[in-house]
């Protein structure tokens, strides 16, 4: 499906990141991996890619920071001449109530999960042709609020509103933008979770199970690909019913 196509995507060392990177590699994508401190999982996210069949390259860099990420795209581009696809995935969750988040947390989730899909957009945009793809990373918790995490959520939120934006004034130029909002994904995230917490957890969600980040990669691969050509400025909640729209 992705024959022939450049994709580069943020976070891809590990759980949701490395799925798509995977899964786009399974469908014939050059695939940029991005990471900017799990330099061992990138490996193994390239090494899995070149076992596909596949190619790619690991690109290291922290999304916040605009020199990182113009060294990103650069050496991506200088490979691969253009992007077909980027994928704004790479991010940091924290926990915490309201109350004793401090403004240098917030920040900082700030920093990386929204103003990271920013800084990639501007950089990488010079690089897109008509029919390329733009692909951001939400969450469930962007739609229905959080009570341990609000800046977690607000990033998420802001999100959507990029998205619906850049879809809005990137259509006069033939590229789509879409956003994929993920539930409870069986990732490092919840690694953290006892056996009870997950039990509960699961009971909460229609499905009666947690996600896999197949499954949000899967979606992914609709929006990266031609089948969602008609397609902009929109959202696919991929949790299971826990939050329907």
């Amino acid at each position: 499906m992705l024959k022939g196509k450049t994709a580069l995507i943020t976070g891809a060392s590990k759980g949701i990141g490395r799925a798509i990177a995977i899964k786009f590699a399974e469908n014939k994508a050059y695939v940029g991996v991005n990471y900017n401190k799990d330099e061992v999982g990138a490996k193994e996210t390239l090494k899995t890619i070149k076992e596909k069949d596949a190619d790619g390259i690991i690109l290291k860099g922290d999304v916040s920071k605009i020199k990182d990420v113009e060294k990103i795209v650069k050496t991506f581009t200088h490979k691969t001449k253009n992007i077909d696809i980027l994928v704004n995935n790479a991010g940091i969750y924290e926990r915490g109530k309201f109350e004793k988040i401090s403004l240098e947390n917030w920040n900082k989730v700030l920093s990386v999960n929204l103003t990271g899909g920013f800084n990639l957009c501007k950089y990488a945009l010079p690089f897109m042709k008509p029919g390329s793809k733009i692909i951001f990373i939400s969450s469930q918790l962007a739609l229905k609020g959080s009570t341990h995490g609000a800046h977690y959520a607000a990033s998420k939120a802001g999100i959507l509103g990029l998205v619906r934006s850049l879809a809005l004034e990137l259509s006069s130029k033939k590229i789509n933008v879409n956003a994929v909002a993920p539930g409870t994904i069986d990732t490092n995230i919840i690694a953290s979770y006892t056996e009870e917490e997950r039990q509960k957890r699961i009971k909460e969600i229609p499905l009666k199970r947690l996600g896999t980040p197949e499954e949000v990669a899967n979606v992914c691969l609709f929006f990266a690909s031609d089948l969602s050509s008609y397609i902009t400025g929109e959202t696919i909640n991929v949790n299971g019913g826990l939050y329907i729209q």
